[in-house]
């Protein structure tokens, strides 16, 4: 269905080459294509604090990645010394972002392998977190293609579809989550029309989805996110597929800053809001959305743009990187196993309890 390749210009966003991390840095896209090769782990750790890579299942797999960087040079080590260290850094790791589950599940799922492995000295249990991180990588592109498969029936024959922030290709290392069932329907002839919010304030939406959906020849449109509700009001738009970085067991979900309002608004107009959610993104720990910390970053990010001050000197700022969406606005989770839709709190638990999940 989707096995041919979407782009002829875009680097992998994460390759792992001979023992090399290669990461796409997606803060320079879209005017400068380039790929940075990750020396150390405190460099892994900055490229996902610093967004070079970002999006949730694509974080997921550059912690595992991030590991293997780690205990790279320490395969001499004895091996209880070497378990310790591998602890130490997946600790530190995880503290990159706290809102995207994929960030602790990548790490905790390299430390459960590394625990149940038998490995007499350091070097045997390195290979075997190599083979891990390497099944977690081929695992997420296979999620994105369950996606698109069960996600592309919604898209009709000259539909509107909105999409907010960047779940696309570049937030994953496969044909993205929101974006896979769009790509699915292109490659199968379907006519349709995306509208892609800017996503304020780093512009993932402007930079990122916008120039992919482009470069796959996508009929796109990019919008204001402040446009979104009046785009709707017009009959533009049939239908909304987000990403997440969290969804909560009860359905409640965190995405990028924005989404809760454009849930809001669909469920005024009566449009159907779908969020694409890959079992690497479901949290059952987390009962419910007000559990789910919520990133606060820089506020140079809200008074700057492009390096120049657009707000008074001394102004203050929030920029909380996400918000909470509640699973009543919610019309369905399209998953690599199906769409599942209310009540969240028992199709979730049954459909993904024993398939991997964050659980």
């Amino acid at each position: 269905m989707v096995s041919q390749p979407l782009f002829t210009t875009l680097a992998p966003t994460i390759e792992w080459r001979a023992g090399d991390l290669l990461l796409l840095d997606q803060t320079r896209l879209p005017h400068e294509m380039v790929v940075e090769n990750v020396a150390d782990v405190a460099a892994v750790w900055r490229a996902i604090r610093e967004l070079r890579v970002r999006g949730a299942p694509a974080i997921g797999v550059a912690a595992a990645y991030g590991l293997c960087i780690a205990m790279r040079d320490s395969t001499a080590l004895p091996i209880a010394q070497f378990r310790a260290e591998l602890e130490r850094h997946a600790n530190w790791l995880e503290t990159a972002r706290p809102t995207a589950v994929n960030l602790s599940w990548g790490l905790r799922r390299m430390l459960r392998h590394a625990r149940a492995t038998d490995a007499k000295d350091a070097a045997t249990l390195y290979e075997a977190l190599v083979d891990e991180a390497m099944r977690i990588h081929a695992e997420d592109r296979a999620l994105c293609e369950g996606i698109g498969e069960h996600g592309m029936p919604l898209i009709a024959q000259d539909c509107g579809v909105l999409t907010h922030c960047n779940a696309g290709a570049l937030a994953t290392t496969g044909l993205g989550t929101a974006t896979a069932p769009i790509y699915a329907a292109h490659r199968a002839g379907v006519a349709f029309r995306v509208y892609a919010d800017e996503t304020r304030p780093l512009l993932q939406g402007a930079r990122l989805t916008a120039f992919e959906l482009q470069q796959a020849g996508v009929d796109v449109t990019l919008i204001m996110d402040s446009a979104a509700a009046s785009i709707m009001s017009q009959g533009l738009i049939d239908l909304v597929i987000v990403g997440t970085d969290r969804v909560a067991a009860n359905g409640d979900f965190a995405n990028k800053i924005g989404t809760l309002g454009l849930a809001i608004a669909a469920n005024h107009y009566g449009i159907p809001f779908y969020v694409a959610c890959p079992s690497s993104t479901l949290d059952l720990e987390t009962p419910a959305g007000a559990r789910i910390e919520i990133e606060e970053r820089d506020a140079e990010e809200v008074t700057h743009l492009a390096g120049q001050r657009i707000a008074p000197d001394g102004m203050k700022a929030r920029n909380p990187a996400f918000d909470v969406t509640p699973h009543a606005l919610v019309t369905g989770f399209i998953t690599e196993l199906g769409i599942v839709r209310a009540p969240f709190e028992r199709s979730l638990r049954s459909l993904f309890a024993t398939e991997g999940s964050a659980a």
